[in-house]
């Protein structure tokens, strides 16, 4: 593990910026593509937990061996739903596909009348780049 963030955050942009200060700090550098994906992914989880899991309840990011990970926690026992076999307007349901496909792994755990989403996103390093 080279490190952790366990800042608290509030909004998405804050959890970005958090996985951008570990991304960035990690050496050797991470690939841009895999920042993207970490920073997208980042992003849609903790919209979710505000949006569809009554609120924001934890946020932290580490990286392992060749991965990040990032835990969400939010106020809602329901797992995220995908908009598949739903009307084509309907709200939600688009962005848990996107987390599935960029991660490589996704646990739920329930956690104090909420859950906890924990995934992990493979990291590619830019050797060059150092």
């Amino acid at each position: 593990m080279t490190g952790t963030q366990q800042t608290p955050v509030n909004k998405a942009a804050e959890a970005r910026d958090s996985v951008q200060e570990l991304l960035s700090a990690h050496r050797p550098r991470v690939d841009e593509l895999s920042m993207i994906d970490a920073l997208l992914v980042t992003s849609e989880l903790v919209t979710n937990a505000q949006r569809h899991g009554a609120g924001l309840a934890g946020f932290s990011a580490r990286i392992a061996t060749g991965v990040l990970e990032v835990t969400v926690a939010d106020n809602s026992p329901r797992h995220p739903a995908t908009a598949i076999g739903r009307d084509k307007f309907g709200v939600g349901g688009y962005g848990w596909p996107m987390i599935q496909k960029l991660t490589s792994c996704v646990v739920i755990v329930p956690a104090d009348g909420g859950k906890a989403i924990t995934v992990t996103v493979p990291l590619r390093c830019d050797r060059t780049a150092d």
